[in-house]
């Protein structure tokens, strides 16, 4: 118990919990906090001044960031025709059509991280809801994963797509970077995303939209940082 309690007063005495800090500050302190021994995903957490009740205020779209988060991530294209050898070509790691949708509904089948569907077969891809919406995976044309350009869809989920959106508190949730990835990396990673949501930043949203900010590692504790500041970071790039 008392190495834990000297972790912990270790970690807290490397940041003060009530500051705010500029992104480039946030991370240098992450990356210099030993807490744990694998390779930590470092977080971002913005809630967003919008009303998540509002369909025309919700932000969820997909972003392929800079540097690859290097995570393998299984694509389940649901195709038919011509499109099923598109989709293997692009490396799709299972294709199929009603036959697939047939599976997931009698087996309760989900050895995939990503769905990507045409529009033609969405009709039926509809009764996976059940499925797949609780794990969040269900296609969508706002997430690029209901499209005829299935080639570029497998292909940028494999990549390594980040998935912004937002929850029923307004809060957005999403992966930025590997904690082992120099710094330079982790800032541009960070960024482009957050150049990215400000774009999205939808025109029935008045008033402040980024209200708070916060950046972790996936065992670190969360580092508060100055929003007012953050434009003018991404406006000036990462640091030589």
């Amino acid at each position: 118990m008392s190495k834990l309690k000297d972790k912990i007063e270790n970690i807290n005495s490397k940041f003060d919990k009530n500051k705010l800090y500029s992104v480039k500050e946030a991370v240098e302190i992450i990356k210099e906090i030993n807490s744990s021994k694998f390779d930590e995903t470092i977080d971002i957490s913005v809630l967003l001044g919008i009303d998540p009740k509002k369909s025309d205020e919700q932000i969820k779209y997909a972003i392929i960031p800079p540097h690859s988060l290097g995570k393998s991530v299984k694509v389940l294209a649901i195709c038919n025709g011509d499109y099923i050898s598109k989709a293997t070509d692009a490396g799709a790691d299972h294709v199929g059509g009603e036959e697939i949708i047939e599976k997931i509904i009698n087996e309760n089948w989900i050895d995939y991280d990503v769905v990507i569907a045409i529009p033609e077969l969405m009709p039926k891809v509809g009764k996976l809801g059940k499925v797949l919406g609780p794990k969040g995976i269900m296609p969508s044309p706002k997430m690029g994963t209901v499209t005829k350009d299935i080639e570029k869809a497998v292909k940028e989920s494999k990549l390594g797509r980040i998935e912004i959106k937002n929850d029923k508190l307004a809060l957005a949730n999403f992966p930025a970077a590997k904690k082992s990835f120099e710094l330079g990396k982790i800032l541009d990673n960070i960024y482009y995303l957050m150049d990215s949501l400000i774009s999205a930043k939808p025109s029935s949203s008045k008033g402040v939209f980024m209200k708070k900010l916060t950046i972790s590692s996936t065992m670190g504790p969360g580092i508060k940082i100055d929003v007012s500041s953050l434009k003018e970071e991404i406006k000036n790039g990462v640091p030589a």
